[in-house]
């Protein structure tokens, strides 16, 4: 099935913001996070997200979710 424009961008927001929205709910926040526009206009496959940068605070956070998530 091959999407339009708008679909594959839709479905790349869509992403963001699921992701967004989990990585709040435990405490982490990517300011940068989003879809990577060149990729975005690109006619082949879904646009890439782009995480971004962060602190070296929001690394450790991430870090330490995803070890306590490990341990679960």
């Amino acid at each position: 099935m091959v999407l339009t424009p708008q679909e594959r961008m839709e479905a790349a927001e869509g992403a963001v913001q699921q992701l967004k929205e989990a990585l709040t709910g435990v405490g982490v926040v990517f300011p940068s996070l989003g879809v990577d526009g060149v990729s975005a206009a690109g006619t082949y496959g879904l646009p890439l997200v782009d995480l971004g940068r962060c602190n070296l605070d929001t690394a450790l956070r991430l870090a330490a979710v995803l070890h306590e998530r490990e341990r679960a």
